[in-house]
């Protein structure tokens, strides 16, 4: 084993890999007589995969495609009934006389229901299965949409946004943890990029198609649309998803044995796919045991770990199970669902949490503000926007946020492999930082261009383009934050993003019911000119990250293998 490996290796620093398989590496990095898979490019996977065809890492790509569809529709389609109350607003003011500040109290409890439903919800994925807390989670947006739906009273439509919270809540953790179990590292740049894509869709057009439905039909069919969305994807849920779990730590990997050729290997150079964490984790699983060396455990677990190439691939009805058992399940888990419940704030401790959170969560604050300022101006002259027009200013910002995934997800896929290359195979989690400093330009900018336009009545190029570098600022933050922060601690990707929604959310709940009365009290053009250094400055964090983020991870790196091993014994 060596240092980019081995967790337990003094030299090992988390977030640090060796990504390419050259001759020197090579003699670095294998054990005698294995050989670590890579893929056509010589990229080495990480973590390496096991043989066993029930390894995530090795379905067969529709299997994987079928996945990844079913959790970015859930994605997209929780954001879109998050951000679309917003369009009954009018009407429910007019029959009911609900206040818009009520409005604005019910999309506080929104977001406190996505970010602490996260925490409560992550322990499931644990005990019982990834698949369980996304029906968990259709199952109340459902119930919300309905009590949404049926909304006559003020109490309605603030407690009705609280399940619609929680329904988005599985989009906040879940979907990048089922994601990091069928993707490799390498990868993940690409697939957060569509996740945030989806994000952005139903963010920005949620809005859109809830404006036609209240206007060509009736308020009320914004929420019944998403009660029978809800129902048509539970049903694909139960019949369609395959749980994702996986115990990597009983089989064997290059990492762990010597002498293995796994059967995929050559489909796997061929396709140029990467297989998962399957083996890693089971080395580490082998290592996790008690703090002893590498050598002792590996001859104490030898034994009892097995060749997967013999499995055969479980039939349809245990791959869709509501519940698959956590290997540490012990009972019916009640006793272990709250030291999960506090492990998952562990990861508060880690300063590149709250980088991420903070990336994440004031881009959500901005959503707040300029569709706010949105239904305040342009409905008046001299815009005098239909409801339509309003709703149409929502497309030069998912075309904003379109291009900032592209850039800061795909674009930093190839980039941070180039610089791995340059720096003698060895990636730095820091390298995906270089793509911030776009944003710290092109956001500020966008929110002065939109703030000062709206308030000085500016050509309505200036306000949406302004739209479209805020989207650009979207897309590019969230993928920088998740891709950072995964490749900063990528055996803790749930921990992680449980602990970043809270921060993120938190956030925006703050802001939301700050939002209005900071309009009234600085006006338009001064509030956007605080928001534009906000940002600036937040963005910024960057600099001290890039240039201080390896010790932080190196002085971590004690936290983080303690919590690693203590998630495992819980």
């Amino acid at each position: 084993m060596d240092k980019y490996t081995d967790r337990h290796h003094p030299e090992y620093i988390p977030g640090t890999f060796n990504v390419f398989s050259s001759l020197d590496s090579e003699e670095e990095l294998q054990p005698t007589g294995s050989r670590l898979k890579t893929d056509k490019n010589g990229v080495v996977l990480i973590p390496q995969p096991s043989d066993s065809p029930n390894d995530p890492l090795n379905w067969a790509r529709w299997r994987k495609y079928l996945h990844f569809g079913l959790v970015a529709f859930i994605t997209a389609f929780t954001a879109a009934t998050s951000n679309d109350a917003g369009a009954t607003q009018d009407s429910l003011n007019e029959y009911y006389g609900i206040s818009y500040d009520s409005m604005n109290t019910g999309a506080g409890v929104l977001f406190l229901g996505i970010g602490w439903a996260t925490l409560f919800l992550a322990p499931l994925s644990s005990l019982y299965g990834r698949k369980i807390t996304y029906l968990i989670c259709t199952t109340l947006g459902l119930l919300g949409a309905l009590w949404f739906a049926l909304a006559r009273r003020t109490s309605d439509t603030i407690w009705s946004q609280l399940f619609v919270g929680i329904s988005e809540s599985c989009a906040e953790a879940q979907v990048q943890l089922s994601l990091s179990d069928i993707y490799f590292q390498h990868q993940m740049g690409s697939v957060l990029t569509v996740y945030i894509l989806c994000t952005s869709i139903g963010t920005f057009l949620g809005p859109l198609i809830a404006g036609y439905i209240a206007s060509l039909i009736n308020f009320r069919w914004v929420g019944w649309v998403a009660v029978i969305i809800s129902g048509g994807l539970l049903i694909a849920l139960l019949f369609g998803c395959e749980e994702t779990y996986f115990d990597r730590n009983r089989y064997m990997t290059p990492l762990t044995c010597t002498g293995v050729t796994s059967p995929f290997e050559d489909e796997i150079v061929e396709n140029g796919s990467s297989v998962d964490s399957a083996k890693a984790d089971e080395a580490e699983a082998a290592e996790k045991a008690v703090g002893e060396s590498k050598t002792e455990q590996l001859e104490a677990s030898e034994d009892q770990l097995i060749d997967g190439m013999s499995e055969k691939l479980k039939p349809y009805h245990k791959r869709v199970a509501l519940i698959t058992k956590g290997a540490n399940l012990k009972g019916w888990g009640f006793k272990q669902y709250p030291k999960f419940l506090f492990f998952n704030l562990r990861m508060m401790l880690f300063p590149p949490v709250w980088l991420s959170g903070l990336f994440w969560g004031i881009q959500d604050v901005f959503l707040t503000f300029y569709l706010t300022t949105e239904e305040s101006y342009f409905y008046d002259a001299p815009w005098n926007y239909s409801d339509y027009g309003v709703a149409i200013m929502n497309v030069p910002t998912l075309i904003g946020a379109v291009i900032g995934c592209i850039y800061a997800g795909i674009l930093s896929d190839r980039f941070v492999l180039w610089m791995a290359r340059r720096n003698n195979g060895i990636l730095e989690a820091e390298y995906r930082l270089y793509f911030s400093f776009a944003t710290a330009l092109i956001g500020p900018a966008g929110l002065l261009m939109f703030g000062i336009g709206t308030q000085r009545v500016l050509p309505w190029q200036v306000i949406y383009v302004g739209l479209g570098f805020i989207g650009f600022s979207w897309g590019c933050s969230g993928d920088i934050a998740m891709a950072y922060l995964m490749d900063c601690y990528p055996e803790m990707v749930l921990e992680g993003m449980v602990c970043t929604a809270i921060i993120n959310n938190s956030i925006s709940c703050i802001f939301t019911f700050v939002c209005s009365k900071w309009l009234d009290a600085s006006g338009t053009e001064r509030t956007y000119i605080a928001l534009a250094v906000i940002n600036f400055g937040i963005t910024l964090l960057a600099l001290p990250s890039f240039y201080y983020g390896k010790r932080i991870r190196l002085w971590t790196k004690k936290w983080y293998n303690q919590s690693v091993d203590m998630r495992d014994l819980l």
